[in-house]
């Protein structure tokens, strides 16, 4: 069992930018991947970016460019590096864990970004 605890969400105008961490209690090495989603009032949780165990990163096009995605073994930690945000980037974020067999979520974190 892993246990995922995102911080770094808040308020920030449009054009500001956040870092999202999401601190795992056990070893993501052993992750297939890490990832970042994403869920708006009314929409479905949608992906918002990923990164496998050999550090190939995908993300949604909707937010290439301006978010980059990282990992860092050692601290089991995963960060969400957010640019430019924009309103339409308004939801709960939350991190996810492929275990192969099992995901795992987070609680998620709210991130708003004002106009």
């Amino acid at each position: 069992q892993v246990q995922l605890v995102e911080s770094g969400g808040g308020l920030v105008q449009a054009g500001g930018s956040l870092r999202l961490s999401c601190a795992a209690s056990g070893s993501i090495a052993s992750m297939k991947a890490m990832g970042w989603y994403r869920q708006a009032p009314g929409k479905q949780r949608e992906l918002v970016a990923a990164i496998t165990s050999s550090g190939n990163t995908d993300y949604a096009d909707s937010v290439k460019g301006r978010f980059t995605i990282s990992r860092d073994n050692v601290k089991n930690t995963v960060y969400l590096q957010m640019n430019s945000l924009k309103p339409e980037d308004t939801a709960v974020y939350y991190c996810n864990a492929n275990g192969f067999l099992v995901y795992y979520w987070g609680q998620g974190t709210q991130v708003t970004v004002s106009s």
